[in-house]
């Protein structure tokens, strides 16, 4: 078998940390990024299009959490970092380790397949070449998914991925504005609109109820004080949804719908102003959107309110836009994707997805785990179970770290970050085990 040459498609954070463990091991890789820089989703007016970061952005991870184990971040960062200082973060680690020369910028991959050797990519300058390996670091933050309501809007209508600030793309101020959804794009965006001097009414409109978490616990970054994994998982969350129904009560004392599930129950919605916003007055609660009418929004329960503005903080679709239809690589329509350990898909060789979770309480340094037992397979230290192993394993994982969760295709990949660490490193060393034991 030739030495491996690995494809790698992205330079965000998954695609850098990757990058450099390969670099360690000593492993050959090409790296592509359409934008000028590294940082995807978190470079800001991104000219790739692909960014989602507003001006305002502080990301809901603290940096205790965040940091690379090699490259702690600044003793100068706040808590809960600005975006352009994780985008700053990024570009350090990049020049830390030298990784920059290896990035081919403003170059994308425009369609890959597998070959006899492995995978042959074509790029956007209409060069193709061969690699043994590809890794897809390409995010899945990054194509908007839109509800489609009956009817016309005689108003502005965007996603959050396209929300700058309360000016840009859309003159918000004086507006009647209506935000779609309650996760934490929705709760910054809503929250920031929600000013008397800038939305002349600011409503959130949501299907269901969400538990609202504080950022700080006693004075400490919530996530800092999450219950360690060796803590068996019920006792864990019987404890982490008592303290955070005594630390923000019901809902409904700051005028929200009550949540029809238990705390920990959804990807977390954390926000340190929403919920003061809507006890203020602030924000003005609405149910689902049935219909547009004009500037008329009829809602499920059968009213309706006027508005101006709808931005939709309603997610995103995993999209892989170089596979072809054929290759079966695609989420199926329930925006389901199980992979074996979240990286590789049975049956298929010499194809990693890193960072293709929706891990709590951070995405930032999930591919720096996985790219560990990635480096140990290219570099022949670590052997995969056979395909059927990696089947029933990959299905004991998905009801494990999902089972916590109301059925959404927000939940289709979610992880817990510190359970998952530890069963990877657990997979990692009976890897190595099964290679030297000749597999």
């Amino acid at each position: 078998m030739s030495a491996p040459h690995v494809c790698i498609i992205g330079a965000g954070c998954s695609g850098i940390t990757t990058a450099k463990r390969l670099a360690e091991f000593g492993i050959s890789y090409d790296q592509f990024e359409l934008s000028d820089d590294v940082g995807g989703n978190w470079y800001f007016r991104n000219p790739n299009g692909h960014s989602s970061v507003y001006e305002s952005l502080h990301i809901d991870t603290s940096t205790a959490r965040l940091q690379f184990e090699d490259f702690p971040a600044p003793v100068s960062f706040p808590d809960f970092p600005h975006h352009t200082q994780i985008h700053d973060y990024f570009r350090a680690y990049v020049e830390h380790f030298g990784l920059r020369d290896k990035i081919s910028f403003g170059v994308g991959v425009a369609r890959a397949r597998p070959s006899s050797d492995g995978w042959e990519v074509s790029l956007t300058t209409g060069e193709t070449r061969s690699y043994t390996d590809l890794v897809v670091a390409n995010g899945h933050h990054w194509s908007p998914r839109l509800p489609d309501y009956p009817g016309e809007f005689a108003g502005e209508l965007i996603h959050s991925h396209d929300y700058v600030n309360p000016f840009e793309p859309v003159e918000m101020r004086g507006k009647r504005v209506i935000v779609v959804g309650m996760g934490n794009s929705a709760m910054d965006i809503a929250s920031e609109l929600s000013s008397r001097w800038m939305a002349e009414k600011l409503y959130v409109s949501a299907r269901r109820g969400v538990w609202v978490l504080p950022k700080y616990r006693n004075g400490v970054a919530a996530d800092k004080v999450m219950a360690p994994p060796d803590i068996p998982r019920e006792q864990a969350l019987a404890a982490g949804r008592a303290l955070i129904k005594e630390l923000v009560g019901s809902m409904s004392s700051y005028g929200l719908p009550e949540p029809d599930h238990e705390p920990l129950s959804a990807h977390p919605s954390v926000s340190a102003d929403f919920l003061t916003r809507a006890g203020s007055g602030d924000i003005h609660m609405l149910p689902a959107i049935e219909r547009l009418d004009g500037h008329t929004v009829r809602l499920s329960d059968g009213t309706s309110v006027e508005a101006d503005v709808i931005v939709c903080a309603t997610g995103y679709d995993m999209r892989f836009p170089f596979f072809d239809d054929d290759l079966d690589l695609h989420p199926d329509s329930d925006h389901r994707y199980p992979l074996f350990k979240r990286m590789i898909k049975p049956g298929v060789d010499h194809l990693f997805f890193m960072g293709l979770a929706q891990s709590s309480p951070t995405i930032v340094n999930l591919a720096e785990q996985q790219s560990k037992l990635l480096a140990r397979l290219l570099a022949g230290t670590y052997a995969l179970p056979p395909v059927e192993e990696q089947v029933r394993i990959m299905q004991a994982d998905e009801a494990d770290h999902l089972g916590q969760y109301y059925a959404a295709p927000r939940h289709t990949i979610q992880i817990d970050f510190g359970r998952y660490v530890v069963d990877l490193m657990k997979e990692i060393a009976a890897g190595e085990q099964r290679a030297r034991s000749g597999g």
